[in-house]
């Protein structure tokens, strides 16, 4: 079977309540489960959390959650891997036949089942052990500047300061929405990066990591912005 893990742990502290926070009327972890429930993809949906609050939610819009998170995978610096690694686990000790998995983030409200669809196509690779949503950085990262010691700005790559922006090969980064991959991968902590991973490439317009107030207030106006053109 396949399955889709939801981490969505409660002590979300720069938003606080994060992951069920109304987002445009409905909990926003309720985006990520309608997402999953669309595409097909799955067999089971489930949200790995440590709080009572967030489990009924999820329950309501369709989750299961059949495991409570211990609080040493629930703190700031517990890993999605560390999640997924108890998920997965448990789901072996179930005596559950799973053969992939996809971790999907709590806060994704521009997710897509077509991406997910997509995610688990690339699967089919036998030389492929996870696919992942990323997304084209909005300028050429080998013309990025920083600020040095004393001030000044100098740029990383320096030997592209006359390289025109069209000449110089695309770069994509992590999107954070979902992670898909063989059960295998899961239960051997493979990178998500790396030789064996393919991404699905999402347009920027769909992408928007939420973390502040400010990525909130922001994620909301483009979702505002995406529902006026599709009318």
């Amino acid at each position: 079977m396949n399955i889709a893990i939801i981490p969505a742990r409660g002590g979300s502290k720069r938003i606080p309540r994060k992951n069920i926070k109304l987002f445009h009327g409905k909990p926003m972890i309720a985006y990520s489960i309608e997402a999953a429930k669309k595409s097909g993809c799955f067999d089971r949906i489930l949200v790995s959390t440590d709080d009572e609050e967030i489990a009924k939610v999820a329950k309501k819009w369709g989750a299961e959650v059949p495991f409570m998170r211990p609080e040493h995978i629930a703190d700031d610096f517990s890993t999605t891997m560390d999640v997924m690694k108890h998920a997965v686990d448990w789901c072996v000790e179930a005596k559950w036949q799973v053969d992939k998995v996809c971790c999907i983030y709590a806060t994704a409200p521009f997710l897509s089942s077509a991406a997910l669809q997509e995610g688990l196509s690339k699967l089919t690779d036998p030389n492929v052990h996870y696919a992942f949503s990323a997304t084209t950085f909005a300028f050429p990262i080998q013309r990025a500047l920083l600020v040095n010691k004393s001030g000044h700005v100098e740029m990383i790559q320096p030997e592209h300061k006359n390289t025109r922006s069209q000449d110089l090969p695309e770069a994509i980064h992590d999107a954070g929405q979902f992670y898909w991959g063989k059960m295998s991968a899961y239960l051997q902590q493979k990178a998500f990066f790396g030789e064996s991973s393919k991404a699905v490439v999402l347009p920027r317009k769909t992408v928007q990591d939420i973390d502040t107030q400010e990525d909130w207030e922001l994620a909301e106006a483009l979702f505002s912005a995406m529902k006026l053109e599709s009318c």
